[in-house]
């Protein structure tokens, strides 16, 4: 374990770089599809067709086939631009394009929190419904879901260990190499310990958010 704990510590900044990277766009794309599915009228229909399918089909694949498909499908599709990307973008695309769907739905939610009230009221003040959405629901629903957004990020992070299957040098692939050569399972012990150390604080502080809110709740009614 001491022997491999340096370059695994190395290859392990890999795997936050690439959960970091991956959490940023996902909190992104994954509100633009949340407000896709909640398109009003008969004019929103197909984009909320297009987004219930989207979250639909990333929830049923497991996170490694879709990591393998961008990592090895992709190029051999020759698909412009995504074709060339390096093993450490591919596999923040491929977590982007699973999480992304678990998290619209964790945002949906919140948003369908929101009273209705508040949203006729901004519309009677005379703001658009995107306004309405930016200014008004979507700060109240961020706040009410932090917590399960922090849940869904924590999945991200220890499904980075799953790129490993598409070359990517992370902590796992530099455990396999020692693990190779010494017949020796310990430095996979270490890429285990990194990942606790990183997660159960994590876990704890998505605790303490709950049992805030939880107190607010209750002094609220």
């Amino acid at each position: 374990m001491a022997r491999s704990l340096g370059d695994v510590a190395k290859a392990f900044t890999n795997n936050i770089i690439i959960a970091v990277t991956a959490e940023v766009f996902v909190l992104v794309f994954g509100l633009v599809i949340a407000i896709a599915r909640m398109m009003p009228g008969t004019a929103g229909r197909p984009i909320r067709w297009l987004a219930t399918t989207y979250v639909d089909i990333f929830r049923a694949v497991p996170s490694i086939i879709v990591i393998y498909l961008v990592g090895f499908g992709l190029p051999l599709a020759n698909v412009p631009i995504l074709s060339h990307m390096s093993p450490i973008w591919a596999a923040i695309f491929a977590l982007t394009l699973t999480y992304s769907a678990y998290v619209a739905e964790v945002y949906r939610a919140g948003i369908s929190s929101i009273h209705w009230s508040q949203v006729s009221a901004a519309r009677s003040l005379g703001l658009s419904y995107g306004k309405t959405l930016r200014y008004v629901v979507v700060p109240q629903a961020f706040r009410r879901v932090s917590p399960p957004l922090l849940n869904d990020f924590i999945g991200l992070q220890k499904d980075t260990a799953l790129v490993t299957i598409i070359g990517t040098v992370d902590a796992f692939t530099q455990a396999k190499t020692y693990a190779s050569n010494y017949f020796n399972l310990s430095s996979v012990t270490v890429v285990a310990i990194l990942f606790i150390l990183i997660t159960i604080p994590q876990t704890r502080f998505v605790d303490r958010l709950l049992e805030r809110d939880e107190k607010k709740q209750r002094l609220q009614g």
